[in-house]
């Protein structure tokens, strides 16, 4: 079988389209369609389903592919091993990292990792939305989830802890929410996704409660939101990193300690593909942030 026209497959299934597959091979749509369907001719077997827009393995296509990544991803191993021996340790990193916890949290630790792999290129995206691992062209992906999909590797980067907090000045002229209804009431501060109602989950001694939310300032900008919530404004409901300095030097107090409060998941999780062999890279990154995130 032709190991060139097999890899050819597994990267067109990737990138989605034969347009798209085109532009990341640096070649032309017409050059991919022609070798797919030499391909296919020669194995006497329709490997895609073709639309104006989309592709779509069949079954015999799907399992090709299944082989073809497995021995992609070998062969990249493998010339990453052989080109990193007796060297600096070189490659590539393409992670995305949720906006707050990433210039928050993050930021620091993947300084420190430059630092000691100066060799490794980092392409670092700070962004919110739920990715797609290979329709994004990403190595590795954090995100903040209750339930990590079943079709990624999921390890676990610790607990997420909202707090419902206020400045000083604020609780002092308003008082602090004393019962979770009183987050409805109040002018609230948080993150939020454009048109979906947001619903806070609240767990008390085993039992779960949820409670509508209608936040009057809201931002994926959580250094904005931090400069909210310290200027008085109203409620913060943010994760805890968020505005833990300025817990601990008084300038904001919290409410609702005894309760563990959640809006969009109760974990830091780190998401890469399954079943694919990852670089001397990728693997010394995800070994040094895991041991950073349970350092925290």
């Amino acid at each position: 079988m032709d190991l060139h026209a097999l890899t050819l497959l597994v990267d067109i299934l990737d990138a989605g389209s034969l347009s798209e597959a085109a532009r990341r091979l640096k070649t032309s749509r017409a050059n991919v369609s022609y070798h797919l369907s030499q391909f296919e001719r020669k194995l006497g077997q329709q490997l895609v389903r073709r639309s104006t827009r989309r592709i779509a393995p069949t079954e015999v296509g799907l399992q090709l592919y299944e082989h073809g990544r497995k021995i992609r991803d070998e062969l990249a191993a493998a010339r990453d091993t052989v080109s990193t021996l007796g060297q600096t340790l070189q490659g590539r990193v393409r992670l995305s990292v949720p906006s707050g916890y990433g210039q928050l949290v993050m930021a620091p630790w993947l300084i420190d990792f430059k630092r000691a792999h100066p060799g490794i290129v980092l392409d670092v995206a700070f962004e919110n939305r739920v990715v797609d691992l290979m329709r994004d062209e990403l190595d590795i992906a954090v995100r903040v989830m209750s339930e990590p999909p079943d079709q990624l590797v999921a390890r676990d980067m610790g607990p997420v802890r909202y707090v419902a907090c206020a400045s000083r000045a604020y609780a002092e002229a308003h008082g602090m929410p004393a019962q979770l209804g009183d987050l409805c009431i109040a002018p609230l501060i948080t993150s939020a996704v454009v048109g979906r109602q947001l619903r806070l989950a609240a767990y008390l001694h085993g039992e779960r409660h949820e409670v509508p939310l209608s936040p009057t300032l809201t931002s994926e900008n959580f250094h904005f939101l931090r400069q909210a919530i310290e200027a008085g404004v109203g409620v913060g409901l943010v994760p805890d990193y968020v505005v833990q300095s300025l817990i601990d030097s008084g300038e904001v107090l919290t409410a609702l300690d005894d309760w563990k409060l959640s809006i969009f998941g109760t974990r830091m999780v780190m998401l890469y593909m399954p079943n694919r062999h990852p670089t001397r890279a990728a693997s010394t990154f995800v070994d040094f942030v895991l041991t950073r995130a349970r350092q925290t």
